[in-house]
This record gives structure tokens, C-alpha cells and sequence, in this order.
């Protein structure tokens, strides 16, 4: 597939010296944009020639040279599109991202032309599509599920907090699970954490309906609430309850940093040097790429804390696999071109390019997600994704044990995939983990915790 070979480019363009040369071209030495030759290229030498641009124009945004960036910004758009191959479509979000970088070095100008936030009830739908086309959430789903119902074998009292919890599709497939026991369900009760009450509602009453259904004792309490101002006291959590905590794409935005400096270098509003200079010392609190330096995050430890008091008997924590966290907007170009690069190839392969719902998840998922990582900084960059070997650590850090997750869930996730009808995807097991990959690359992993008491 394309996009495969994309992502080995773009690791091998980062490194290979035979590369370097054309790494620093400039962009009079492309000749005109509007280039007859240009527009003659192959599907496979375009994606090509977008990634090298992609590649220089990122350096030139990192070290501030404005006019450079810009000339390569007008190759690009004009051999970019979102609604063309594989590679058109994603340098079409790359490009707006790299473009927005250099706009919010100007507040006015970059408030004036982008009034409006993400529409958060767009973005929600969009992720719903996601789930539907993509096998990756509802994997996770699964593997979480079983996870849970292995835990809470014999528990006569269960209460499920979800995170993130807008979505009732995950808990519909776990109440069936709980009324099959042998022994009987459970008394069920569902903490959903979201900041749009309407969506909670719904989970509310779609679960509530379905519970009455299959004869299950239940209760929904929902708490209209960010994550980073979550107060634990709202989740209700009862003594004599056994606990299961659920955490689906939720954690790594509380590694966002509360830096002011990452807030004046974006916005530098005084000359303190050139934009190039102040990009170039934009380290904010980021984590270095090392999984053995972690950065302390106090608004992460904080949160996991607040989890380990209250015991819980498990907890299942799904992330995106990259290392979209890291200190240098170069690093973080790379990192997110490997990562999606293959979602691209993922949809390419399930989709028509004249798809209505592809274009919606690659626009208002991916393509939000690429803009997070690209030209925010400080408390805005949100999409802080990393690896399962950090959040490894952390937990670990926090005082959780990990909990080994089962054959049995690997068997049925297996199974899963195989009535997807795409050879592309693939589970492994890492560590007592699960990670879900496209080919060869994993993109999602999911672990599992419990509280571990520290002596």
C-alpha cells in the first residue's frame, strides 16, 4: 500500500544522509508551482515529491524562515488535496497544520480568520464513523470488556466509571456479558464522565433501557465535567463496591503543560529574537522521545492518584501508540506523518475516495487531531499521545500493578478481525498488553491495571 511506503519514507528521510541534500532544497530550485512537470507526476512520484516538501517545509516553519515556508506551502497546496490519493488527502491536512503554525505567531491575524472552535458535536459524530469503519475502538472495547468481566467474576456489586463517556456501545456488549453469568448479573452501576450533558443522557438512557431488558439491577450517574478538573468525589464511588475504571483515548490530555513560556513563544508579541529563535527554544514541559525520562506532569499525577484511592479492582487504559508529545515540532512532524499515514491507509482500504464518512473522519477527526499536534502549544495542545512503555511507567509510578490481559481476549479480538474481511490489521501481545496495528505498525495499545498497595 501507499501509505506503508510513506511512513518508511519519512523515517528514512529523517536519517539517511543521502537525503539530507534535497532535506534543505530550496524552493526556487523547485522551479514554478504551476510547473507543467508538476502536475504530470505519477500517483506514486507525487506522494513521493509531497513528502520530501512536507519534510522541508516543516524545517522551515520550525526555524522560523517565512518566506521558505511559504514558498513551499504554495507547491503543496497546489499538488494537495483532500479529496484525492492517499497521500494528496493527508498533505492537505499537514499543510493547513504547518500553515497555522506560522499564523498564530499573529493572534490577531489568526483570530480573525479562525473565529470558531471545533465543532465538539462534529467531532464526536466523526469519531462514532471512526469506530464503525475502523476496528481499532471497537477492539478495544472488547479486549476491555473481557478484561472486566474476568475481574469482576463472583462481584455481586459493580460499578463501571467511564472516563470518557459518550459512547454507550462499549457498556451495551458488557451488560450482555454481566446477564449471562452463571451466577447472575451483578448489581450495575455506570459513572460516565463527559463535558456534554446531552451525550450522557443519551448513554443514560440507552443503557437504562437495555438493562431493564436483560432484567440487570441498574443506575447511570453522569458527571458533566472536563477531565483535568475532574473532582474523584463526584464518581460516588461506595464501599463494598468492586471498582472498574475505563479510560478509551482519555489520559493524554492531561499532559498537557500549563507552561506560560510555550504561551509567549507561540505568541511573541515583544521581539525576543526571531520567530525561528523562539520556536527553536520551545520546549515548554514536554517528554523527551526517551521512555526513561519522564517529565513530571503534576496534573497527570495528580489524576492518577485521585484513581489509586480509590481502589480499583481493575482498570483498562486504551491510548493512541505515538510519540506525539515530543519537545521540537520536528520530531512531532515525523512522529504524526508515521502515525497517520497509516489511519489514511486504514480508510483507503475500506473505503471510496468520494466517501461522505471518510472525508468526515479525516476532516474533523484526523485532521483536528493533526492541527492539535502541529500548531498548538501550552494548555491547547491536547493530542499528547505516547507510547505504551511510558504510560507503563507512569501507572507504575502511580502505585498500579498490571494486570496481565488474557488469552481468551486475544483470541476473541482475533476473531473480530477475521469477520472484518481486512487482512491488513493485526493484535499482538506485548508485555501482558494488547497492541492493534495496520500491517506491521501498531497504532493503538490497551493495558490493564489494579490497585496495588504501597508498603
Amino acid at each position: 500500500m501507499l501509505m506503508s511506503g510513506v511512513a518508511e519514507e519519512v523515517s528514512s528521510s529523517a536519517t539517511s544522509s543521502p537525503l539530507l541534500s534535497f532535506m534543505s532544497i530550496s524552493p526556487t530550485a523547485l522551479g514554478s508551482p504551476y510547473s507543467p512537470w508538476l502536475r504530470e507526476l505519477k500517483s506514486d512520484e507525487r506522494g513521493l515529491f509531497l513528502i520530501h516538501l512536507l519534510l522541508n517545509c516543516a524545517n522551515h516553519v520550525a526555524a522560523g524562515n517565512l518566506d521558505q515556508a511559504n514558498a513551499f506551502l504554495e507547491h503543496i497546496s497546489l499538488l494537495a488535496s483532500p479529496e484525492g490519493d492517499t497521500m494528496q488527502r493527508i498533505a492537505s491536512y499537514f499543510t493547513e497544520a504547518l500553515a497555522r503554525r506560522l499564523l498564530r505567531s499573529w493572534p490577531g491575524l489568526y483570530r480573525a480568520l479562525n473565529p470558531v472552535a471545533a465543532d465538539s458535536s462534529a467531532t464526536a459524530a466523526a469519531r462514532r464513523l471512526f469506530v464503525d469503519l475502523c476496528p481499532f475502538l471497537r477492539l478495544s472495547f472488547l479486549v476491555s470488556n473481557q478484561a472486566i468481566l474476568e475481574a469482576m467474576e463472583g462481584e455481586k456489586m459493580v460499578h463501571i466509571v467511564d472516563l470518557g463517556g459518550s459512547d454507550p456501545a462499549q457498556w451495551l456488549a458488557l451488560l450482555q456479558g454481566l446477564a449471562s453469568r452463571p451466577e447472575g448479573p451483578p448489581h450495575l452501576r455506570v459513572t460516565a464522565v463527559g463535558e456534554h450533558k446531552e451525550l450522557l443522557l443519551h448513554t443514560a438512557s440507552v443503557l437504562s433501557k437495555e438493562a431493564e431488558k436483560l432484567d440487570i439491577p441498574f443506575q447511570f450517574n453522569a458527571v458533566v465535567s472536563k477531565l483535568d478538573s475532574l473532582n474523584v468525589e463526584s464518581l460516588r464511588v461506595k464501599t463494598g463496591e468492586a471498582l472498574a475504571i475505563s479510560s478509551v483515548l482519555q489520559l493524554h490530555s492531561l499532559l498537557a503543560s500549563d507552561d506560560i513560556a510555550a504561551a509567549r513563544k507561540l505568541f511573541p508579541f515583544k521581539s525576543a529574537g526571531t520567530l525561528g529563535e523562539l520556536l527553536d527554544k520551545d520546549q515548554g514541559s514536554d517528554s523527551s522521545s526517551s521512555p526513561f525520562n519522564l517529565t513530571p506532569s503534576a496534573k497527570m499525577e495528580t489524576f492518577l492518584a485521585s484513581l489509586w484511592s480509590l481502589s480499583p479492582k481493575i482498570m483498562v487504559v486504551t491510548e493512541q501508540e505515538s510519540s506525539h508529545n515530543g519537545s521540537t515540532l520536528n520530531e512531532r512532524f515525523v512522529e504524526a506523518l508515521n502515525f497517520y499515514a497509516a489511519l489514511f491507509d486504514c480508510l483507503e482500504s475500506t473505503l471510496p475516495r468520494q466517501s461522505v464518512e471518510r472525508l468526515s473522519v479525516e476532516k474533523k477527526l484526523f485532521g483536528e487531531e493533526i492541527k492539535n499536534i502541529m500548531a498548538c502549544e501550552g494548555l491547547e495542545r491536547k493530542e499528547r499521545h505516547e507510547k505504551l512503555e511510558r504510560w507503563m511507567m507512569r501507572l507504575e509510578m502511580a502505585g498500579f500493578g498490571r494486570v496481565p490481559l488474557s488469552y481468551y481476549g486475544m483470541l476473541q479480538a482475533r476473531r473480530m478481525l477475521q469477520g472484518f474481511g481486512c487482512d491488513g490489521y493485526r493484535v499482538k501481545e506485548e508485555n501482558g498488553c494488547f497492541l492493534f496495528c495496520w500491517q506491521d505498525r501498531a497504532l493503538f495499545s490497551v493495558s490493564a491495571w489494579n490497585f496495588r498497595r504501597v508498603d
